[in-house]
């Protein structure tokens, strides 16, 4: 299927909380599918949740293996549906961006460390330990899926904000 278009900050969308996915069926794949490719199509991508697409399920793809910062610790792609985080370990600040607030880059305090528990696309629970910037961009996701975005959760509005040069 085609990427789809991402919605924008400040559209309310984007602050709503998921419902959980009560069974993996064709149209749960098929967002599965469309997360996917917009993740693909996306400059410089490694997730996305479904919010994103204008979907309040609670799914949401990653996949840092193509990135210099994730390409030696990682999963490969993971597909996350009801993804829940039961352990946080650690805190680091990284710049994080977002393709929903496409303008702007800023510094988020995130856990190094998580243990994360979700469904895969079959509906088999799994439980899946993840570390440095695939727990990143996981923790990212997952906060899309609580209606939350990485600006509600920069270190400082003054000093941790900063306008994008452009995408690579």
């Amino acid at each position: 299927m085609p990427a789809r278009t991402i919605i924008l900050y400040p559209d309310a969308v984007l602050k709503e909380v998921c419902a959980p996915v009560a069974s993996i069926d064709d149209g749960v794949r098929a967002l599965i599918r469309d997360l996917i490719d917009t993740m693909h199509a996306g400059p410089g991508s490694v997730g996305v949740a479904a919010p994103q697409i204008g979907a309040l399920l609670r799914v949401c793809v990653v996949d840092v293996s193509n990135s210099k910062l994730g390409k030696d610790n990682n999963h490969g792609l993971l597909i996350l549906v009801n993804p829940e985080i039961l352990r946080q370990e650690g805190a680091a600040t990284m710049r994080e961006g977002c393709m929903s607030v496409p303008d702007y880059t800023g510094d988020v305090e995130r856990s190094e460390e998580i243990t994360l528990r979700f469904l895969d696309e079959k509906g088999e629970a799994r439980k899946m330990e993840s570390s440095g910037f695939e727990a990143v961009a996981i923790q990212h996701e997952v906060d899309h899926l609580d209606g939350l975005l990485f600006l509600d959760r920069i270190t400082s509005l003054k000093t941790g904000l900063f306008r994008r040069k452009k995408y690579k």
